[in-house]
């Protein structure tokens, strides 16, 4: 009889040479659980999804619900759904009155792709900038936005009109011009490490781009949802984007995602032509109820406003001599060792002790840690116990 992993890997699309092939039979909490029972703590969320950990009650009841009511209906935008409207409602009055229109899709990777069509057909312009070590998504639209060949050069040629500057680099907003139709950044900079905006380098691209009738689009597909210490990003640096991008924690564990913008620029989306951008799946009734709950919870609950008090426990609790920065945004977080080998060992080390940690993509010799926001300051003492416990072998080593 053939094993769950030997049909994982003779069918199912690999996407790296190491797996890590942990076989998950449940989870709960910060805890995913394999099918021998052993607990291991989940340090990175999914890679930031899972906000309020996993199956979340609150959550899991949300699905249920609406699974007994009905799933899909129809194409997205066609009939009134409750579950989306509820939730786009809700997620408007949170945000400043010029994003009051929501678009929902699948992942993060769609809403990019939704925005740059969004920004095209509202400025009539095709030229993109994007930050160097920036990631949008794998679509071919969003790795356009890559200036990293390791992860495009394989798919060339892609989209035309893409141009990058360095994030933080005041100088370099000057590339923006007349001929721009949107700027994407992220509000903090994920796959390079966790890289937070300087001074007023948020506002000073703002004036650029208001300047120059740029529309800018801020990709918090990361850093949203509470994960920073505020509900959005954005709010800690006074500026209010034309396009917003979530996902990821968006969905507290189910896919989802959405690009958010005013009404004045979305409508451009339904004329000339009709149905400029559509999508089968986006929205879809249970994703968007998970969602609802996940959103009420977070504003019912004070798990936002514990972030920066549990980051400065991690902060103070990670400290070696083999750790050469801590750079962090809330619960977003860069441990910074010598080299991706060193970081490979220490991962293992920590999956074998029953912590996960991670890695960036742009970043290798960083740990990532991104716990769900419901971590505990004793877990949050275990997982770092064992961090230092596995550089400590690893040095030894």
């Amino acid at each position: 009889m053939t094993t769950l992993r030997q049909a994982f890997l003779n069918h199912m699309a690999q996407t790296s040479a190491f797996p890590l092939m942990l076989e998950i039979d449940h989870a709960a909490g910060v805890y995913l659980y394999d099918k021998d029972n052993k607990s291991y703590l989940d340090l990175i969320a999914g890679i930031g999804v899972s906000c309020l950990g996993h199956c979340h009650p609150k959550v899991v009841a949300a699905i249920k619900a609406q699974a007994d009511l009905y799933l899909h209906t129809m194409v997205y935008g066609e009939y009134l759904l409750s579950p989306q409207i509820r939730l786009a409602d809700l997620l408007t009055s949170h945000l400043p009155p010029s994003l009051d229109s929501v678009y929902f899709v699948n992942s993060g990777t769609e809403a990019t792709e939704g925005a740059m069509k969004l920004a095209k057909r509202y400025t009539g312009r095709m030229e993109f900038i994007a930050c160097r070590n920036a990631y949008h998504g794998s679509s071919q639209g969003a790795a356009s936005l890559m200036d990293d060949p390791t992860f495009v050069q394989a798919y060339r040629p892609l989209l035309p009109g893409i141009k990058h500057i360095e994030f933080n680099c005041e100088f370099c907003l000057r590339t923006i011009t007349e001929q721009t139709a949107a700027v994407i950044v992220e509000t903090v900079q994920g796959e390079w490490g966790v890289r937070r905006p300087h001074g007023d380098y948020l506002k000073k691209l703002r004036q650029k781009c208001t300047a120059t009738g740029t529309l800018l689009i801020l990709d918090e597909i990361q850093a949203g949802y509470g994960r920073t210490g505020s509900l959005f990003a954005f709010e800690q640096y006074g500026i209010v984007p034309d396009i917003l991008l979530l996902a990821k924690g968006m969905g507290g564990g189910m896919p989802i995602g959405a690009f958010v913008a005013s009404q004045e620029i979305m409508k451009v989306l339904s004329f000339n032509p009709i149905l400029g951008h559509i999508t089968t799946f986006g929205g879809h009734p249970v994703s968007c109820a998970a969602a609802l709950a996940t959103l009420e919870t977070l504003l019912a609950e004070d798990l936002i406003g514990q972030v920066k008090e549990k980051e400065a426990l991690f902060r103070s609790l990670l400290v070696h001599p083999e750790i050469r920065e801590v750079r962090s945004a809330g619960l977003m977080m860069a441990v910074e060792l010598s080299d991706f080998d060193f970081v490979q060992a220490v991962i293992k080390d920590c999956l074998e002790e029953g912590l996960i940690i991670d890695w960036f993509l742009f970043n290798s010799w960083s740990l990532r840690i991104a716990p769900p926001l419901i971590i505990s300051a004793e877990e949050i003492r275990k997982a770092c116990a064992i961090i230092i416990r596995a550089l400590d072998r690893n040095t030894a080593a």
